[in-house]
């Protein structure tokens, strides 16, 4: 016993050693590089590197100390060693969208391994090469099938009628529950065709929040702990939407051809034979994470920046009053109706670029890569800040101002603007997201009056707001609900 328990000794000291020798390796090597003209920076700490500071929380309309101090320093572009590794940071337009035009050829995606073990192996977010295009292809080919169609328009209406309703007799709500509630009843029932009151909902919601806190915790897959609590919840949701998909598919087989079919995500889903059933389960849950968490952050930002400038939230009332007055109290809300929503879109593009809800995204080069007389070594990671760019003065007059009316002669498809992301890794669902966001709005403003608390929109990078956003309502003495 004595002989194994020194072995074991041995070979975890071994390790230990291992490990360390590798990580100072990995810290102190890039830093005698002499390939080329690699950006000036600093590295840091040993191991840490310059993490702690890169992700301190600060308010998400500027781009915090670390950048501000960083930029000044060395430039728009620099070194430094972040999530255990060298990395070059970007915050320069031109660069940012040439590593997001280059996808896959010159730079890869590559997020930190413990992100890979919540999200699972053929999770879009983190998926590369094939694997990714098959799934990116079929979320653009359903989105492009849905977004416009009457059945998807009524559910987001309907749902948001409910929610606005049942604000009538609360003197103040906490919008950012308010909204997760409602793009998580909106996303179950357009892509597993559940309602808010069907047990699978239930069931499914309570995994995802879990799951949720997981995703943004220290990694450490220990029993108890809040990332294997998450992973498990993974697990189970997998689990229930299999389920559902094999029900779904039983009755189709057994389907006469007479009965109506859904329309929802999943039975397009189940008819694209190019992704296999893991492929077709981590896409459900992708479609959850992106329809839940970022489209109801987008909803508080606007709510939380209108609240902060009267002009914009009058003319935005203005002009769903116009829209309304031309049609009949209860009629629904249409495909053309949105399409007339033009400085409601305005909003929408000042709050993702003055709010910032994706911060940058995780690259690694594929190979030696030469930019403007700047080398990216192979093996690098490589961080795109978009965030530094909206927040640009040289680039958007006024930066650090809410200005929806920018957007009525600058192109929200520029190079300077990319709130969700670009190149072949650009979300596909920011459309249904924007749907999602205008029709809320249509009966909020016509229907509530509000005020908030001194609250702000931090970044840890991940966007929230620190007491929810507390709203006081007050409902419109005419209403359109």
């Amino acid at each position: 016993m004595a002989e194994g328990g020194s072995y074991w000794v041995a070979v975890l000291v071994g390790g230990g050693v291992g490990f360390f020798i590798v990580v100072v390796l990995n810290h102190f090597l890039p830093l005698l590089f002499k390939g080329g003209n690699v950006p000036k920076g600093t590295f840091g700490w040993p191991l840490l590197g310059e993490t702690f500071g890169f992700l301190k929380p600060h308010s998400s309309n500027s781009v915090g100390a670390f950048l501000q101090d960083h930029c000044s320093r060395y430039g728009k572009v620099f070194k430094s060693h972040l999530f255990f590794s060298p990395t070059v940071v970007s915050c320069d337009p031109e660069l940012n969208y040439f590593i997001l035009q280059n996808e896959g050829k010159l730079f890869e995606c590559s997020y930190p391994k413990p992100i890979h073990g919540i999200l699972g192996k053929v999770s879009m977010l983190v998926a590369v090469g094939d694997t990714h295009k098959r799934l990116r292809n079929a979320a653009l080919s359903l989105v492009t099938i849905t977004k416009s169609k009457p059945e998807f328009l009524n559910d987001i209406e309907t749902i948001a009628l409910q929610i606005l309703d049942s604000w009538r007799n609360k003197p103040q709500v906490i919008f950012c529950e308010e909204a997760r509630k409602f793009t998580f009843n909106v996303i179950v029932k357009q892509v597993l065709g559940l309602t808010p009151q069907e047990p699978e909902t239930l069931k499914i919601l309570q995994d995802f929040l879990t799951f949720m806190k997981g995703l943004i915790s220290l990694p450490l897959y220990i029993p108890g702990t809040p990332y294997a609590r998450a992973v498990q919840a993974r697990s189970r949701i997998s689990s229930t939407v299999k389920a559902i998909i094999e029900k779904r598919s039983r009755r189709n087989d057994d389907d006469d051809g007479n009965s109506k079919k859904s329309s929802d995500f999943l039975e397009i889903l189940l008819s694209v034979d190019t992704l296999s059933e893991d492929e077709k389960v981590s896409f459900v849950l992708d479609s959850l994470l992106g329809g839940y968490e970022t489209t109801s952050l987008l909803m508080s930002m606007v709510v939380h920046f209108l609240s902060h400038t009267p002009a914009a939230l009058q003319q935005l009332k203005l002009e769903h009053q116009n829209i309304r007055s031309m049609k009949q109290k209860h009629d629904p809300l249409d495909w053309e109706d949105y399409k007339k929503m033009n400085f409601t879109q305005n909003v929408i593009n000042e709050a993702l670029r003055y709010g910032n809800i994706v911060k940058f995204v995780h690259r690694k080069a594929l190979k030696d890569v030469k930019y403007k007389g700047y080398l990216i070594p192979s093996g690098w990671k490589v961080l795109p800040v978009f965030t530094a760019v909206h927040l640009d003065p040289s680039l958007h007059a006024n930066a650090s101002q809410f200005h929806p009316w920018r957007w009525e002669s600058q192109d929200p498809t520029c190079k300077k603007f990319t709130p969700f992301g670009g190149g072949s890794r650009c979300c596909p669902g920011s459309d249904l997201a924007k749907v999602e966001v205008a029709f809320f709005l249509h009966h909020l403003v016509q229907n509530f009056r509000w005020n908030t608390d001194e609250d702000q929109p931090i970044a840890y990078p991940y966007v929230e707001f620190q007491r929810g956003l507390v709203l006081r309502v007050d409902p419109c003495s005419e209403t359109t609900m």
